[in-house]
């Protein structure tokens, strides 16, 4: 697959956790960001979308526009920072302290496959027909992520062609009338060629993310 970039996005309001800088809190002695960006430490550039204190060196730093609006604005604000040659990204939510290196590689993998088993984001439950290029020929997929057991997407734990994404936000910026704010994933998502990838590796599953006080309690246990 050869490089690749990541952009962490640290943003959120965390409502549900009386609006504490949730991916500030620790888990197994560190911050979840710092965890989630040790994950891909190989990845170039790290792009840290939202607000901190101190990140590991090397990790770019910026903010969504407007601030507080939301994910997709995230996405493009860490995009805008990628250089030019950047073929894929990692985009991943700040507040998953179990992901590890191997899990962003097995879905590096899913994404550099031919094998067209992948379905469109709007969330068909039949296998979509094969994605073609402008050519006629089969292409590989737009993007990468893991579903849970339940068979739930988890976006934001997934690794993306930047070029894919790029398009994606331009069509959603002309859709919403040139703003970003408030979008929601799923409208980011729709239509392009997603591989759903269920978890199959040891430990617990990477795309575990903590919404609330005890989801950071099950996530020490398991970091322990």
């Amino acid at each position: 697959m050869g490089t690749y970039a990541a952009v962490v996005l640290a943003g959120g309001a965390a409502r549900r956790m009386g609006g504490v800088d949730k991916p500030a809190l620790p888990v197994g002695g560190r911050p979840m960001r710092d965890r989630v960006l040790a994950a891909v430490a190989d990845a170039t550039p790290r792009v840290l979308v939202g607000v901190a204190d101190a990140v590991p060196a090397g990790v770019r730093v910026t903010r969504e526009d407007p601030p507080g609006g939301g994910p997709v604005a995230a996405a493009a604000a860490g995009l805008a920072l990628l250089d030019p040659d950047t073929a894929f990204v990692a985009l991943l939510a700040a507040d998953l302290p179990l992901l590890t290196r191997a899990a962003i590689g097995d879905l590096l993998q899913h994404l550099d496959r031919e094998t067209p088993d992948t379905e469109p984001a709007g969330g068909c439950s039949a296998p979509a027909s094969p994605a073609r290029n402008g050519l006629g020929a089969e292409r590989g997929p737009d993007g990468a992520c893991f579903v849970d057991g339940d068979g739930r997407r988890q976006s934001l734990c997934g690794v993306w062609r930047v070029a894919a994404l790029r398009a994606a936000l331009n069509r959603l910026t002309v859709e919403r009338g040139g703003s970003l704010a408030g979008a929601p994933v799923r409208a980011l998502l729709a239509g392009l060629v997603v591989r759903e990838v269920p978890w199959s590796g040891d430990g617990p599953p990477p795309w575990f993310d903590c919404d609330t006080d005890e989801d950071v309690r099950r996530a020490e246990e398991w970091a322990r």
